[in-house]
């Protein structure tokens, strides 16, 4: 079969990542597209649509500051309609409905001269020009969520202490998740307003835990990201110190989950020693560290489901689940003994590693927890393999999973055909920014494996209020006999429980 590349470059043209990758998502399943990606031009990006076979001679000369629209397809016919629908994606005018006659601010100086009011700055732009952007906002006194990655340490660091030093909150970089006042940025959920607050180095994480607290009846007032690197050595805690201290000065704010993976020990000891001075109650989930010496308003979970029953002061909504009763339900293919875990959301496939490990299986992972070895080293040969098919080397010139759920499909059913699996594990990670309908696209890759198939668990991060609608998500799940827990750490429980682990 042969391919056929075509490109298109507009200079000049920008459009934020999270729109880029949802009409790239688009594209990417129109038929007879092999691959697709809308990218601004920076040396990174062009880089990864290099690497993925996906530029021509044409886009030599991108830019930064320049879109390029590229698709390779089994002919060429199929490549310039492809083409010709994302330059109408991306020329389509917005209907009155959608303010098309109103004023849109080109840059974060003319919206703070067009808007009274405004106190925080999304910035989702390519990493080479995200500090940048990022400094502006600050020195106009707004408060930063960057959802944008690829930013230097070295720039987080100076972008976070000038943020300490004009009081004023940063975000990130790489933060995918915050919610502030009831509002949801980013990839969020549409959550009851409580009495906890979230303080995240972790986005799904922080999906997870403040989705079981919404659907066990209580609410969030705030859930306020900190980026994944806030809590290593070189960049010392900053926003997570300071978002603590915003949400011990808020009175609706009674208790605070802490989530992150283990920070650097030093860092771990600056926050433990600000949490002992709050007057409130804490639940610290360093997710993979097996404890920590807390102080005595505050308690450790090792899961993210235990930190959202620790914050609730009880159980999550469903009450106990029995997973030894659950697993007396259902019987794995005869001779399969392995678990594998195939993973939208980093920190649950992290909360799988913990959960499993401690269930006596040897596991290995591309984003292994301490005490986990990588996949591609010696020590991981023979061990069950629990993935992040959110990583680098699975998202190169290609949405996230959360936005495209085709990325798991690859993995999703050479497992299916794998003797050895007993049952696979996966999540739905649902929201505003996730995909509108992830369990149709998972139901339709698994509908047609053999009646000797591994048993799939799944469980569905989201809530009732979300547009994706959990309990609908759950229900098409549970038609084409997927067995859906209440967690992923309840998946993870009934895994262990069906193997015998």
């Amino acid at each position: 079969m042969s391919e056929f590349t075509l490109n298109e470059v507009r200079k000049g043209f920008y459009l934020d990542s999270v729109a880029l990758m949802r009409i790239s998502r688009e594209i990417a399943s129109a038929p007879g597209i092999l691959e697709a990606a809308l990218m601004m031009g920076t040396p990174s990006n062009v880089a990864i649509m290099r690497n993925a076979g996906l530029l021509n001679e044409q886009s030599a000369n991108a830019q930064g500051n320049d879109l390029i629209l590229a698709v390779r397809a089994e002919n060429e016919g199929a490549a310039r309609a492809a083409l010709d629908d994302a330059a109408k994606a991306l020329d389509k005018p917005k209907s009155k409905g959608d303010g098309a006659e109103a004023y849109r601010p080109k840059s974060i100086s003319a919206a703070v001269k067009e808007f009274d009011g405004l106190n925080v700055a999304l910035i989702s732009v390519p990493g080479d020009f995200a500090a940048a952007e990022a400094h502006k906002a600050l020195r106009r006194n707004l408060h930063v969520m960057m959802f944008s990655d690829n930013v230097s340490i070295e720039d987080e660091r100076a972008l976070k202490d000038e943020a300490r030093e004009r009081g004023l909150l940063m975000m990130g970089p790489d933060c995918g998740t915050a919610i502030l006042g009831g509002v949801p940025l980013a990839f969020a959920n549409k959550l009851k307003q409580g009495n906890i607050g979230i303080v995240g180095a972790s986005g799904t994480g922080t999906q997870e835990v403040s989705c079981l607290i919404s659907e066990a009846g209580q609410g969030i007032t705030h859930a306020i990201g900190v980026g994944g690197r806030d809590l290593k050595k070189e960049i010392g805690g900053i926003t997570t110190l300071m978002a603590i201290d915003a949400l011990d000065q808020d009175p609706a704010t009674e208790r605070v989950v802490l989530i992150s993976k283990p920070p650097h020990p030093d860092v771990a000891k600056a926050v433990i020693a600000r949490i002992a001075k709050s007057k409130k109650p804490y639940t610290v989930c360093f997710i993979g560290a097996d404890s920590a010496d807390l102080p005595a308003n505050a308690k450790f979970a090792p899961t993210l489901k235990g930190a959202a029953e620790a914050a609730l002061q009880g159980k999550i909504a469903g009450g106990a689940f029995d997973a030894k009763a659950e697993a007396a339900k259902h019987k794995a293919p005869k001779g399969a003994t392995r678990i594998e875990g195939l993973y939208a959301g980093g920190t649950l496939c992290a909360e799988a590693q913990v959960i499993l490990k401690r269930g006596g299986r040897s596991v290995a992972s591309n984003a292994a927890i301490p005490g986990v070895p990588y996949l591609d080293s010696a020590e991981a040969k023979g061990r069950e393999r629990v993935i992040d098919l959110g990583a680098d080397e699975y998202t190169k010139g290609r949405p996230h999973p959360m936005i495209d759920p085709s990325v798991r499909d690859d993995a999703l059913r050479a497992a299916l055909k794998d003797p050895s699996i007993a049952v696979i594990l996966v999540d739905l990670v649902i929201g505003y920014g996730a995909h509108a309908d992830p369990a149709a696209h998972f139901v339709d890759v698994v509908s047609k494996r053999g009646p000797n198939a591994p048993l799939i668990i799944g469980s569905v991060c989201g809530t009732e209020q979300d547009p994706q609608v959990r309990s609908a998500q759950a229900a098409k799940l549970r038609e084409a006999g997927i067995i859906v827990a209440p967690s992923n750490a309840d998946a993870c429980e009934l895994a262990l429980a069906i193997v015998g682990g």
